[in-house]
């Protein structure tokens, strides 16, 4: 088991679930409440993948939660572009958290082929 908490990509993907809790602001509107709470599960899923594939064990455990945590990545994002069509969240936002995922992604992609390249 390792500490989930030293691992670069879980500190990212944590801030990233930080920054996605500014997002209600702008999801107040009733219109927003279900976009806003599945873009907000979407992020809070990123790092507790992490953290739990973390604890498991076992590298294919491990790499497994890794890859969870990319499709929630990949939720999060189809959720932002959601919210950008039906124009609930401003441009600005949506670069700034589009940015953020995307190292995420890249992040967990190179984490995913070390653990891999171990086995």
């Amino acid at each position: 088991m390792q500490d989930y908490r030293k691992l670069r990509v879980w500190q990212k993907a944590h801030c990233l679930a930080v920054d996605a809790y500014a997002l209600p602001a702008y999801l107040k509107v009733p219109e927003g409440w279900a976009l806003r709470d599945q873009i907000l599960k979407a992020a809070i899923s990123i790092p507790s993948n992490i953290a739990e594939g973390a604890g498991r064990g076992s590298d294919p455990d491990f790499v497994r939660f890794l890859w969870y945590s990319m499709g929630s990545c990949n939720e999060f994002e189809s959720d932002l572009a959601l919210g950008r069509d039906v124009k609930l969240i401003p441009g600005a936002v949506l670069t700034r958290l589009g940015n953020q995922v995307s190292e995420v992604r890249q992040n967990l992609t190179r984490l995913i082929q070390s653990v891999d390249a171990k086995r």
